[in-house]
């Protein structure tokens, strides 16, 4: 089943590489709309400006240094807009969608997997920015170094190291995209079996992405699936001496700012165009690493629809 549900998924899509980032059909049900945004800008954030826009983001790393970035972004929004903007932390990534769910923050930097869900929440809510290099995101496999893995030889469609077989393993967050998602996916195409069949025994969750490159460099787990940038990041500081990558997935689509449907009914029309022009227009390196990104660009609900298939496929969505 998932094989199958692979070949339409990673078809050579139109940038010519394997991806999930949504260019071929879809092998369910659920199709992924992409909402009308008005883009007539002349009467956003004019209503209820005495009202807080307030944001979130997934907590794919541990500490207060996401909140002490975002909060500066919030007064930059706050400048732009001409109203009031909060950053609110979520303490997980369920959380997180939740909040947008029920209405407590109007929109958050999400993953794949939880804007998808977000989306799917909200009628009418829209991914309305991603990072550059989000359309072509990939994760890596990482092993302790007492595994003696072979390493990963730096190219595009290594074959997956079957040797991790039996060894102990950690996903990052339950509902991590690039932690959790997309490596389980992978892993069950290349293996047909589950993460729990192949290594040993049940995976652990270690919550974030760096506290899975820490928990393999410690050797507190032999092998673990991270979001390449902040195994980067990590190991060009020198806090993964011990860790080293084994397999660098395909492609497929990741991270995106959600806003919900009722953003311009709440805000004034056009506040969404508004909202996507700033981000869009946000130049400044100490508030773009917030989002651990060079560079922002407009983004479509559409582009998701890979990981949706995937989602689905594994039991993800209902």
């Amino acid at each position: 089943m998932l094989r199958r549900t692979f070949t339409k998924l990673s078809l050579l899509a139109c940038i010519g590489t394997f991806t999930l980032a949504g260019c071929g059909g879809s092998s369910t049900d659920t199709e992924l709309t992409n909402p009308d945004i008005a883009q007539d800008t002349t009467n956003a954030f004019s209503k209820n400006t005495d009202q807080e826009l307030v944001f979130s983001a997934i907590p794919d790393t541990a500490g207060s240094e996401l909140t002490e970035k975002f909060d500066k972004v919030a007064e930059y929004l706050s400048a732009e807009l001409g109203v009031t903007v909060r950053y609110q932390p979520s303490p997980d990534y369920g959380a997180s969608v939740e909040a947008f769910t029920n209405g407590d923050i109007h929109f958050a930097w999400f993953g794949g997997l939880t804007g998808v869900q977000a989306m799917q929440a909200v009628p009418g809510s829209a991914a309305i920015v991603q990072g550059e290099a989000d359309p072509m995101y990939y994760s890596y496999f990482i092993a302790h170094t007492d595994s003696e893995l072979p390493e990963w030889n730096g190219e595009d469609g290594q074959p997956f190291p079957d040797a991790m077989g039996g060894m102990s393993f950690t996903f990052g967050s339950e509902k991590s995209t690039s932690g959790r998602l997309m490596p389980e996916f992978f892993i069950r195409e290349n293996t047909d079996q589950s993460p729990a069949e192949f290594f040993d025994g049940e995976p652990g969750f270690s919550g974030s992405h760096d506290n899975t490159v820490s928990q393999v460099n410690s050797g507190a787990y032999m092998v673990g699936a991270v979001n390449y940038k902040v195994y980067t990041r990590m190991s060009e500081a020198g806090e993964a001496p011990n860790a080293y990558i084994v397999w660098k997935t395909p492609y497929y689509a990741d991270y995106n700012l959600t806003a919900r449907g009722d953003l311009d009914e709440t805000f004034g029309e056009g506040s969404m165009k508004k909202l996507q022009e700033v981000l869009v227009a946000l130049d400044d390196p100490a508030l773009l690493s917030a989002f651990d990104r060079d560079n922002l660009i407009e983004a479509t609900n559409g582009e998701f629809q890979g990981i949706v298939d995937v989602a689905e496929s594994l039991g993800f969505l209902e």
